[in-house]
C-alpha cells in the first residue's frame, strides 16, 4: 500500500485552485474590457500591463484561497466525496463572486442591468467550470486509488469478539475497498483466545486508547463490541473522542430501524458515524487565523514588556527567565509550554507540586506577575506553533492527570481541542490549588466545549482583559 502525502495532495489542490482562479480572473477581464466596456466606448480598452489586471491577477487568486481555506476545503483532504465537492465548490463560487461583484464590478460603466447579469454570470462560469474540473481530476484519482487498495487509512477495531471479526470480513471481502487499512484491534475484554488473533495482531486495551491512537498514527477506529461488553462504550467513545480519529460503530437492529445508520461510502459496510466537531469547519479556520494574527501582534507590540519583564526576573531572584515545563495538548499530545518564570529555582526538586496563595516557593515579582497575567504572556509563542489557541482548556501535567481522570473520567474530552492562553474555567477559578479544585474547574471547559463558538471566545478574551486590568485574578 502507497504511503499517502496530505501535504502533496494539499499542494494539488491549492495549485489548481490558484490557476483556477487566475485563468477565471483573466478571462473574466478580458470580457469585462473588451466586450462590456468597448461596446460603449467603442475602441479597444484592454492592454496587457493595465494596473488593474495586474492588481488582479496578485489579489484575486489569494481571496479564493483564502475563502477555501476558511470553508474547510483543505481539510481531510483525502476525503473528499465528489457530489459534496460539487456542492461546495459551487456555493463558494456563488458567495466569492457576489463579493467580487460587489467590490469590483458595481462602478463599471453600462448601458443596460444586463451587462451587469453577464457579467457575474460569465466570472461565475468560468471561476466554477475550471475550479470543479481541475478538483474533480484530483478528486477521481483519489477515490480510484482507494477503491483499488492502493491508499487507505490506518484502522484499528476496538473489540476482539465474533463481533468485530465479522466486521473485518465484511470489509475485507468487498471488492471495492472504502478506505480501510486495518493495523490491528484493541481488545476490550482481556482475554487470549480472540478470533481476530489469526488476521490482525492486538496492539492495545481500551485503558491504552489514547497511546495507541498517537503511537500508530491511526486515523480510524470502528467500534465493535460484543453485547455483554456494551458497558464499556460510554468510556471508549469518551477516551476516542478525545484524539484526531474518525469514529463509526457497528450497529444493531434497533439502530437500523431507527434510521441511525449513515453510510459514508457505497462500497462500504453500513455503519453508524459519530461526529466529533466542535466548531463548524469554517469557524474553526477564522480561530486559527484570529489565534496567528493577534499573536503576531501581540509579539511585536509587547516586545518591550517582554525585555522589561524578562530584566526584573533576573534581577528579583537566581534561575532562567522563562520556564519551561511539559503539558499535555490536543489529541492527548504532548508539548512545552513556556511562561515567565514566577518561582524559585528548584521549587519541585521533590516533585509536582501545584502553587497555593501564601506558596513560599513564589517571588514576590512572580506573585504580582500571576495575579495579572503576565507570566502567561510568552504563549503567545506557543499559539503560533500551534501548540495552544488563545482560548481553550488550560493544559494540565500528565501527572496530575491520572489524578483527574480517576475522580472525572470525562476529563479526557478536553483534549479535543487546543489547550488556551485563558480559558472559561480560568476566568472563573484561576489557579487551581489542588485537584479537586481542578476538577470543579473542570465543569466550566466542559461548558466551553459544548458552547463553542467565535462569539464565546471573544466574551472569554474581554473577561480575561477586565481581570487583567482590575488585577482580580488568582
Amino acid at each position: 500500500m502507497k504511503e499517502k502525502k496530505p501535504r502533496l495532495q494539499t499542494f494539488k489542490y491549492l495549485t489548481c485552485d490558484y490557476l483556477a482562479a487566475l485563468s477565471a480572473w483573466i478571462l473574466f477581464f478580458i470580457y469585462r474590457k473588451k466586450i462590456v466596456i468597448s461596446d460603449i466606448t467603442n475602441f479597444e480598452i484592454i492592454r496587457a500591463a493595465e494596473p488593474s489586471m495586474i492588481l488582479g491577477i496578485i489579489i484575486i487568486p489569494v481571496f479564493w484561497i483564502l475563502l477555501y481555506y476558511i470553508a474547510g476545503e483543505y481539510d481531510n483532504i483525502y476525503r473528499k466525496s465528489r457530489l459534496k465537492e460539487l456542492g461546495s465548490t459551487a456555493f463558494i463560487s456563488i458567495l466569492g463572486g457576489v463579493v467580487i461583484f460587489f467590490a469590483l464590478i458595481l462602478d463599471d460603466d453600462i448601458i443596460t442591468y444586463r451587462n451587469y447579469y453577464g457579467s457575474f454570470l460569465y466570472l461565475l462560469g468560468c471561476h466554477f467550470s475550471l475550479t470543479y474540473t481541475f478538483r474533480l481530476i484530483i478528486t477521481n484519482s483519489t477515490a480510484r486509488q482507494i477503491q483499488n487498495r492502493e491508499i487507505g487509512f490506518s484502522t484499528v477495531i476496538i473489540g476482539s469478539g465474533e463481533q468485530a471479526l465479522k466486521l473485518y470480513n465484511d470489509v475485507t471481502s468487498k471488492p471495492k475497498s472504502a478506505g480501510e487499512h486495518f493495523v490491528g484491534y484493541i481488545t476490550v475484554s482481556e482475554t487470549d483466545n480472540s478470533p481476530l488473533k489469526p488476521y490482525l495482531p492486538c496492539i492495545g486495551t481500551i485503558d491504552t486508547i489514547i497511546d495507541v491512537v498517537n503511537d500508530k498514527k491511526i486515523e480510524d477506529v470502528i467500534i465493535a463490541v460484543e453485547p455483554n461488553e456494551k458497558q464499556y462504550i460510554k468510556a471508549i467513545i469518551i477516551k476516542v473522542k478525545s484524539v484526531a480519529v474518525g469514529i463509526r460503530a457497528v450497529p444493531d437492529i434497533l439502530d437500523i430501524i431507527s434510521g441511525n445508520v449513515k453510510m459514508a461510502s457505497i462500497f462500504g459496510v453500513p455503519l453508524i458515524e459519530m461526529s466529533h466537531d466542535t466548531m463548524p469547519a469554517w469557524q474553526a479556520n477564522i480561530k486559527r487565523l484570529i489565534d496567528i494574527t493577534v499573536s503576531l501582534i501581540a509579539i511585536c507590540v509587547l516586545i518591550p514588556v517582554y525585555l522589561i519583564l524578562a530584566i526584573c526576573v533576573k534581577l528579583s531572584s537566581k534561575g532562567p527567565v522563562f520556564y519551561l515545563q511539559e503539558r499535555i495538548g490536543r489529541y492527548g499530545k504532548p508539548f512545552r509550554i513556556i511562561k515567565f518564570r514566577t518561582m524559585m529555582i528548584d521549587a519541585e526538586k521533590y516533585g509536582p507540586a501545584l502553587s497555593s496563595d501564601n506558596d513560599p516557593r513564589i517571588t514576590r515579582l512572580g506573585r504580582f506577575m500571576r495575579k495579572v497575567r503576565l507570566d502567561e504572556l510568552p504563549q503567545f509563542i506557543n499559539v503560533l506553533k500551534g501548540d495552544m489557541s488563545l482560548v481553550g482548556p488550560r493544559p494540565e501535567r500528565a501527572y496530575y492527570i491520572e489524578q483527574i481522570v480517576q475522580k472525572a473520567p470525562h476529563y479526557y474530552t478536553v483534549f479535543k481541542v487546543r489547550p488556551g492562553i485563558t480559558s472559561w474555567g480560568q476566568v472563573k477559578y484561576g489557579y487551581a490549588e489542588n485537584v479537586d479544585e481542578m476538577v470543579d474547574r473542570l465543569k466550566y471547559d466542559i461548558i466551553y466545549l459544548e458552547n463553542m463558538s467565535l462569539y464565546l471566545d471573544i466574551k472569554i478574551l474581554i473577561y480575561t482583559i477586565k481581570t487583567v486590568l482590575e488585577g482580580s485574578g488568582k
